[in-house]
Parts: C-alpha cells; sequence; structure tokens
C-alpha cells in the first residue's frame, strides 16, 4: 500500500528508462488504483504488470473485492496470491489460496504464489513442515499443464519488513526443498522450469550471493521496490543471465 497513481506513474516511467533491454522477466506490481495506468505506461516495454491480490470469485456480492476477470480484461498479466500479509491481516487459509491459484490460471494470468514459514515455526524446526503443506495445498488438483504457470516465491515470514535476511545457504535449502517437492509431485522436467523466487528484505548488499545460489531464480521484492533500490537489484539479476 505505497505511492498514489500520480507518484505511481513518475516511479515506473523512471524504470523503464533504467530497465530498458534487460534480458530477464521483470514485474510490477501496483496497487488496484494504479494498474491501468500502468499497463499503459509499460505497453510494448520489458516490464510486465500484475496485481498484489484478487478474489477467487468471477463476480458476486463481494463489497470492496477484486475478481481475476476484471484483471484479465485490462491487461493484467500476474497475480501474487497468499502473500504472508494476506494471510496474516486477513486471514487467508490455504484453501483460499488454492482457490485464488485456480482462479488465476483460469483467467489466463500467472500466479506468483507465497509460501513460507514464521518466527515460531523456524525456531521449532517445522520450516519444512509447514513449506510443503502450503504448497501441496496452494497446487491441490491442478493439473501438470496448470502448474506450469506457476510462479513459487518462498518468503520466509520471519525475515519480512524485519531487516532479518535468510543466509544465502538457508535460501537454497528451502528452495531445493520446493524444487524437489515439485519433481516429486509432477516431474524433474516440470519442477526445473518453475521460477522460484525469494522475499525477504531483499537489498542490494545482499541480494548478489542469495541470487547466486542454484536454485533461486529471482526475487519477490518489497521494500526495495520503492526506489532507485529496484533499479540496483535488477542489475544485479543480469549479471546472472549475461
Amino acid at each position: 500500500m505505497h505511492k498514489t497513481n500520480f507518484e505511481a506513474k513518475i516511479f515506473v516511467n523512471q524504470l523503464i528508462n533504467e530497465l530498458v533491454g534487460k534480458q530477464f522477466k521483470i514485474v510490477v506490481c501496483p496497487p488496484f488504483v494504479s494498474i491501468m495506468d500502468v499497463i499503459e505506461l509499460t505497453r510494448g516495454t520489458n516490464l510486465c504488470v500484475g496485481a498484489q491480490n484478487c478474489h477467487f470469485e468471477r463476480s458476486g456480492a463481494f463489497t470492496g473485492e477484486i475478481s481475476p476477470t476484471m484483471l484479465k480484461a485490462i491487461g493484467v498479466e500476474f497475480v501474487i496470491v497468499g502473500h504472508s500479509e494476506r494471510r496474516r491481516y486477513f486471514n487467508e487459509t490455504d484453501d483460499m489460496v488454492n482457490k485464488k491459484v485456480k482462479a488465476v490460471i483460469a483467467e489466463g494470468m500467472r500466479p506468483i504464489v507465497c509460501i513460507g514459514e514464521t518466527k515460531e515455526e523456524r525456531e521449532k524446526g517445522l520450516t519444512f513442515c509447514i513449506v510443503e503443506s502450503q504448497l501441496r495445498q496452494a497446487l491441490y488438483g491442478l493439473s501438470k499443464e496448470e502448474v506450469e504457470r506457476v510462479v513459487i516465491a518462498y518468503e520466509p515470514v520471519w525475515a519480512i519488513g524485519t531487516g532479518i535476511v535468510a543466509r544465502p545457504e538457508q535460501a537454497q535449502e528451502v528452495h531445493k526443498f520446493i524444487r524437489k517437492l515439485i519433481s516429486d509431485l509432477y516431474g524433474a522436467e516440470l519442477a526445473q522450469m518453475i521460477p522460484i523466487l525469494y522475499g525477504g528484505s531483499i537489498k542490494p548488499d545482499n541480494f548478489f550471493a542469495i541470487m547466486a545460489q542454484s536454485d533461486v531464480d529471482g526475487g519477490l521484492v518489497g521494500g526495495a521496490s520503492l526506489d532507485d533500490q529496484f533499479v540496483q537489484l535488477a542489475a544485479i539479476v543480469q549479471s546472472f543471465v549475461e
């Protein structure tokens, strides 16, 4: 919940100037009130536009909600689903996340599915149990073809907005586990296709070491996406694709 529509347009114009020609996928997810203007600004560029959330129904008496059908109609390509803040503050359950994943895919968009453990869960040694449970439930009932459209984001809740970052080896350990689980469920070939992003207090001074891990494919960027740090992070990713 950052930037007015005016501020979003200024910022996206700056990003377009800085990020043109990058050889990897860049997705910006502004608040709902800015999505249409950002889509117009990014048309014909290498920036894609996503939404931060959606409802799982196509329409109905759900005052204040936005449906995946509405998002698809204006040109949205990605939707963040199950972000830890949605789970924590708005009581989103694994069942709701699963319904949203299916609804987003049904509209031809790609869900960025967020999974991750809390500080208490990690301290109890439950990291892999939580990650496996959330991922299995998020993908429940999806065909192999549908899973091909999914992006996974591992966001350790204990590292979001706290300034604490998972050590590179911690991120790799969980990302490797996620990839192995996808391989067990849908095959090794598909597991290699699925992007697995890391999200959790990413900054330019810690992102290179995280990106250097073999099972980390990119970042789900929070606070650092609001200023010039985002451009610096993009430069780090570019160094790995050249």
